[in-house]
């Protein structure tokens, strides 16, 4: 198992809910309106001054499902312009 983080700027909520369907992938924990800041991303407080937000997207899938996330994510960053979104892979050890 394994679990894809998407960190991306809400404004690309639609894209990234398709990228979950195209791969037939139903389940997953979505936590919107997030604050942060990154090297290429820039500052995101949701404020006149930093303005924007982000959204972070789990997903607990099978590794080939998980390829096919990151393969969509990676055509999507391509046909982006300022908008962004980072995805993250890492080992899942189901504990309960």
């Amino acid at each position: 198992m394994k679990m894809i983080m998407l960190v991306y700027n809400e404004a690309l909520d639609n894209e990234v809910m398709e990228i979950l369907e195209s791969c037939s992938m139903k389940n997953y924990t979505k936590i919107t309106g997030v604050f942060g800041c990154g090297t290429s991303s820039g500052t995101h407080l949701g404020t006149d001054i930093w303005p924007g937000r982000n959204n972070i997207l789990y997903v607990a899938c099978e590794e080939a499902v998980g390829k096919k996330i990151i393969a969509a994510v990676k055509q999507l960053r391509k046909s982006l312009g300022v908008e962004g979104i980072k995805a993250f892979l890492m080992p899942l050890e189901e504990l309960t």
